[in-house]
């Protein structure tokens, strides 16, 4: 007989129900809503009449399950991100898959041959599931092992694995991790991870807290990792870089966790190395074609738009300054108006199938980073070189890129720059952009 739960009781054990009502933000949200110790505690039910936990709840679940079980530091935040993704938090969630002819289950949405694996081989034998699948549709033995098969993999084959990899492991095994495939699971997990209460709540009041707040320093080390922002892809891209391996080896890094360089001030930037390198990798996969955009140009215009700082600098975002509409308009091939989208005030009702897509941008977060800023930088630097067909000098387009011809002079600041990462006897007399 199929699982049915109505009340939390039915589903955990009388020491998980105590542990639940012991977390104060669980034993509010339920006492608020006429729940108390002295009855059954009922399951919420979405719209189609399922069980769901709330995100309160699923957070005690997690904490509960990595607080018992497990010794070493397990980020959370990832296994309710996980859950949200996988099951929409509901524990009687089953998926089945045509090509496997596989059921996963549960809130984690485990395989049965999975679980018993973790429990028989992996000694995970803090609930006995005994051949009986159902009992993977109970939240906290779900996520019990959906927690073990994370840890696995985060080093899986003796190496210590990166939250992508891990993350994107989870959804169709190791093999998968650095498939494509995977590569939309990902970017959907960072932005259901982002918006996790928790996390919400720490973004909402860093702006008032003092810099030597411990919340402050939580937020700092969220994104202070190339590895956070930042594809498996793109990353082994970078570390092949003999340069920039140079660099980061010298400096400690490792992979999996590399750094950011930051000012006295803990803003991250990127060094002239590195903002060079990810110009180069830009134009060799994506601009090889486009009538010669070079590297040295997009890493000039870093250096002058906003002095290689990760994030930006005032209304101009990420490494390019490149702001979310003007790339949400490169990225989209249908109704690309530059007036409806309000990209470029000096250009009046323009009309172009663009359909820059190598990288998906859906907020203004996307653009923090650097890869996907420097790639629709390069994409905006071929439109306007291209526009109305006209033949462009560089000051122009330097001009347009940089805020429009009307906002003053920026061409001698930007050759002043570009002196950094080329020689000027080459590019003197002569276009060094396209």
């Amino acid at each position: 007989m199929a699982a049915s739960f109505k009340y939390w009781d039915d589903c955990v054990d009388p020491q998980d129900m105590e542990a639940m009502w012991k977390n104060p933000q669980v034993s509010n949200e339920w006492i608020d809503v006429g729940e108390n110790k002295d009855q059954k505690v009922h399951l919420l039910r979405d719209p189609d009449g399922q069980p769901f936990l709330t995100q309160t709840e699923m957070k005690a679940v997690a904490e509960i399950v990595v607080h018992r079980h497990f010794t070493s530091e397990m980020d959370q935040d990832m296994i309710c991100a996980i859950a949200e993704l996988e099951s929409d938090r509901q524990p009687l969630a089953t998926r089945y898959d045509k090509k496997t002819k596989e059921t996963t289950m549960g809130i984690m949405q485990m395989l049965p041959k999975t679980a018993e694996w973790l429990v028989s081989e992996m000694g995970y034998q803090a609930y006995e599931i005994g051949g009986n699948p159902e009992l993977l549709h109970r939240p906290l033995i779900n996520v019990y092992l959906g927690a073990a098969y994370l840890k696995w993999l985060s080093s899986y084959e003796g190496k210590d694995r990166t939250e992508e990899f891990v993350v994107r492991a989870y959804r169709r095994g190791p093999k998968k991790a650095a498939s494509k495939t995977t590569l939309d699971y990902w970017r959907r997990y960072l932005s259901v991870k982002q918006n996790l209460p928790s996390i919400r709540k720490l973004r909402e009041s860093y702006s008032s807290l003092p810099d030597t707040s411990p919340v402050v320093a939580v937020l700092q080390k969220t994104g202070e990792y190339w590895d956070s922002r930042t594809s498996f892809e793109d990353m082994e891209e970078l570390w092949s870089n003999p340069d920039i391996l140079q660099e980061w080896t010298k400096s400690g890094e490792r992979r999996g966790k590399v750094r950011f360089s930051q000012d006295e001030k803990k803003r991250t930037y990127l060094s002239q190395l590195e903002v060079k390198a990810v110009a180069e990798i830009i134009v060799s996969k994506h601009f090889s074609s486009a009538k010669g955009v070079k590297a040295t140009a997009l890493a000039a215009l870093a250096e002058v738009s906003t002095r290689r700082f990760v994030n930006g600098v005032g209304p101009r975002k990420g490494i390019m300054g490149i702001d979310y509409p003007k790339a949400l308009w490169l990225y989209n091939f249908e109704n690309n108006s530059l007036a409806d989208a309000e990209v470029c005030t000096c250009f009046q009702c323009f009309s172009s199938d663009l359909g820059y897509r190598a990288y998906r941008v859906e907020s203004d977060e996307d653009l923090f980073n650097p890869f996907v800023s420097m790639y629709f930088a390069a994409a905006y630097l071929v439109f306007l070189s291209q526009h109305e067909g006209k033949d462009i000098t560089p000051q122009f387009v330097i001009q347009a890129y940089l805020g429009g011809p009307e906002n003053g002079n920026h061409w001698h600041t930007f050759e002043e720059a570009l002196s950094f990462y080329e020689d000027p006897k080459k590019i003197q007399g002569m276009c060094s952009i396209l």
